[in-house]
């Protein structure tokens, strides 16, 4: 199913995956059991809009948890280059290695970009909020970093009550 597809489709679920975190442990969508899941797409680990924005998840994470929201982030890299990201930073949540890109490409996510009139290919920044269930319940594309976790935050916090 592609990124498309899911916003017309009344059923719809998120893939599977099973992704290693920077100590080299698999994590995979379904044996996360939150009320929701907050998986954010981002280009690239150390980098200014990337950092703006796993900081700002990580300094919320205990309010999502609250919530019953589990954070994950999946970008590129491998899992040194997630453990330097998280001790560099301080930060305290779930980020996955996705070295080929076949999770974001299964997700849409990945695909023709552009900078300062550069064109390539990489990961689009875009978050998806899903129920217990894996229901995708929200797509946020075109994501600014500068004040998206609580703008997420939000969001949770106003579908759960």
């Amino acid at each position: 199913m592609v990124y498309e597809d899911w916003r017309s489709s009344e059923m719809n679920f998120a893939k599977n995956f099973s992704l290693e975190d920077k100590n080299g442990k698999i994590h995979d969508l379904l044996s996360l059991k939150s009320k929701y899941k907050v998986i954010y797409f981002y280009p690239k680990d150390d980098t200014p809009g990337c950092t703006i924005e796993a900081k700002e998840f990580s300094e919320l994470v205990n309010d999502f948890k609250k919530l019953q929201t589990e954070i994950i982030g999946i970008s590129g890299g491998d899992n040194e280059s997630k453990k330097k990201f998280c001790v560099k930073y301080n930060l305290n949540l779930l980020l996955l290695t996705d070295p080929n890109f076949s999770v974001s490409k299964s997700y849409g996510v990945y695909g023709a970009k552009s900078f300062m009139g550069k064109k390539y290919d990489g990961i689009k920044r875009t978050t998806f909020i899903l129920d217990q269930e894996n229901k995708i319940i929200r797509i946020f594309d075109e994501v600014k970093a500068l004040g998206h976790a609580k703008e997420i935050l939000n969001y949770i916090k106003n579908i759960s009550t």
